[in-house]
């Protein structure tokens, strides 16, 4: 399907940005309509056809977080980027459990939500993504759940998002500068050593004292998730 023919509708309630945002989908191609509250949002989703939602959290009438339930309650499953301009990661926590694709912060750079929308669109082409098992540990990326050693456990979406890039790449080893652009985003410019922090989280979370952990440090290099 090319671009043309892409659908995209866009549920946000500052009309500056939404008509802004509006503008840029039209010029990469794509049919966009605009709606500015949750509960006029919900009933276009729920009867339109579309390709991608890009829906804002803080709407009037019903959040956000309500029309994704809403409409994943409802059966509709067309990718759904959420917005926020609100700091830390529950927002994220609840977006995502509710059935949201991705998340995006505002502000944003106009590429960095392309590159979103596009990325969205071609997990869609790909189909459903495949359980992840590496050794012990296996994590469903659509489901986002995670069981490692038999035990279920409970990741922020920072940490899912690196082990799923790692376990996805398992018995390679990814860079700390790849692994930031990938999971912190290409516009991160703060200290690289937080890949290092991250990784022992994940590590105090998913390892087992008795047994070698999944994520091996490869000295020099970076990190690598390997079965044994």
């Amino acid at each position: 399907m090319s671009d043309e023919s892409r659908r995209v509708l866009f549920v946000e309630d500052d009309h500056d940005l939404a008509d802004a945002v509006a503008g840029l989908l039209v010029d990469e191609g794509f049919v966009v309509v605009q709606r500015y509250d949750g509960d006029s949002g919900l009933d276009e989703a729920l009867h339109g056809n579309y390709d991608v939602i890009v829906l804002d959290i803080m709407l009037p009438k019903r959040s956000g977080f309500r029309v994704c339930e809403d409409l994943r309650a409802a059966g509709v499953q067309t990718p759904l980027l959420m917005l926020t301009a609100k700091e830390g990661e529950w927002d994220e926590v609840e977006g995502l459990d509710v059935g949201a694709d991705d998340f995006l912060r505002k502000p944003f750079e106009r590429s960095v939500l392309m590159a979103r929308i596009h990325a969205l669109l071609r997990r869609q082409e790909r189909g459903r993504p495949q359980q992840l098992t590496v050794g012990p540990v296996t994590l469903d990326p659509v489901s986002r759940h995670v069981s490692s050693h038999g035990r279920d456990v409970t990741l922020t979406p920072r940490e899912f998002s690196l082990l799923e890039y790692l376990m996805s790449h398992s018995n390679s080893t990814l860079s700390k500068t790849e692994i930031l652009s990938v999971v912190w985003g290409s516009d991160f410019d703060g200290d690289e050593n937080i890949v290092e922090v991250y990784v022992g989280y994940l590590r105090k979370k998913i390892d087992v004292a008795t047994q070698p952990s999944v994520i091996r440090t490869v000295r020099g290099f970076g990190y690598s998730a390997r079965e044994s």
